[in-house]
C-alpha cells in the first residue's frame, strides 16, 4: 500500500511541477502547446499539459521516423544509400518554397531535410494495408489512414498524441518494435542531429496545417552519459498568426524544459 501511495504522490508531484513552473517559456514566446518527457532512467513523465499530451494530432514529418522504417523494412528503398530522382519540378510546403527538396536525393538527406516528395514516393511502393497493420502493432496512431492522398501523415485523419510518440519513441530505443534490428538500427543513426561527447540528439521537427491552424512538432530523445530523455513538444497556432517564434520555439522551448528536469533528478 505504501508503495502505490508513494507512486501516486510521484506522478502527481510531475504533473504539478509542469504545469506551474513551465508554462512562462511558452508565454515568453507567444506560443500555445505542450512538452512531455521521460525519464527513462527514473520512469517519470513529466506534463506541461497532462490533457494536451494525450490529444492526438496530425503527426506532420515527425512521421518520417515510423516511415523510414517502413522504408528500409518493406525495400521500398535498397537501402539509405539509394537516390531517387527528383522530378525538376520546384517543391513548396504550406505555401513556403523549400529550395533543398529540389534536388535527388536518398534517405538519409531526404529525413534530414524533411524532403516531402522522398517519402510520398515512398508511401507509394508500400500498401496501405501494410501500414495500418503494421502501425497497429506499433500502437503508433488512430489507424485512420483512409486518406485519398498518399501524403497522409500531413492530410487527412490520421492522428497521434505527444504521450503515444514518445511511447512508440521507448520501444524504437529498446529494439522492441516489428522491424528487424538492422533496420532500426540504422534508422537510429539517421536520426542523429547532433552528437558531443556528453549527448547525443535523434530527432525529428514536424509542421502541417488542418482546419486553419498550424500543428508545430519537435519529438525524439536524447542521450547523455548518465540516462535518455524522450520528448514530444506540439505547438498550435492560427495559420493567419504571425508568429515568427512558432518553428524555432518547438526546440528552444523543449531545451529549457529538458534542462530544468535534468536538474530535479
Amino acid at each position: 500500500m505504501r508503495k502505490v501511495v508513494t507512486l501516486i504522490l510521484t506522478i502527481l508531484a510531475s504533473i504539478s511541477y509542469g504545469q506551474t513552473n513551465f508554462q512562462k517559456y511558452f508565454d515568453s514566446l507567444n506560443v500555445k502547446g505542450s512538452t512531455t518527457i521521460y525519464d527513462y532512467k527514473n520512469k517519470k513523465w513529466t506534463f506541461t499539459d497532462k490533457q494536451d499530451a494525450e490529444l492526438a494530432t496530425l503527426p506532420a514529418s515527425t512521421f518520417k521516423i515510423p516511415n523510414s522504417l517502413f522504408a528500409l523494412e518493406y525495400k521500398a528503398v535498397r537501402d539509405e544509400s539509394e537516390v531517387f530522382k527528383w522530378d525538376g519540378k520546384p517543391k513548396s510546403h504550406l505555401g513556403t518554397v523549400v529550395n533543398v527538396w529540389n534536388k535527388d536525393t536518398d534517405l538519409k538527406n531526404a529525413f534530414k531535410n524533411s524532403t516531402v516528395w522522398f517519402y510520398v514516393e515512398v508511401a507509394k511502393r508500400i500498401d496501405r494495408n501494410i501500414y495500418q497493420k503494421v502501425l497497429r502493432k506499433c500502437k503508433y496512431g488512430n489507424g485512420n489512414l483512409k486518406e485519398k492522398g498518399d501524403d497522409f501523415w500531413n492530410y487527412g485523419e490520421f492522428a497521434v498524441s505527444p504521450k503515444d510518440q514518445i511511447n512508440f519513441l521507448i520501444k524504437f530505443y529498446n529494439n522492441q518494435l516489428p522491424f528487424t534490428k538492422m533496420t532500426i538500427e540504422k534508422v537510429k543513426e539517421i536520426m542523429i542531429s547532433e552528437k558531443t561527447e556528453t549527448h547525443t540528439y535523434r530527432d525529428k521537427t514536424g509542421w502541417t496545417r488542418k482546419n486553419g491552424q498550424d500543428i508545430g512538432w519537435w519529438v525524439g530523445y536524447i542521450e547523455t552519459n548518465e540516462n535518455v530523455y524522450f520528448f514530444a513538444t506540439r505547438l498550435i497556432k492560427h495559420e493567419n498568426e504571425n508568429n515568427p517564434n512558432f518553428l524555432k520555439g518547438r526546440k528552444e522551448i523543449t531545451k529549457l524544459i529538458l534542462k530544468d528536469v535534468e536538474g530535479t533528478k
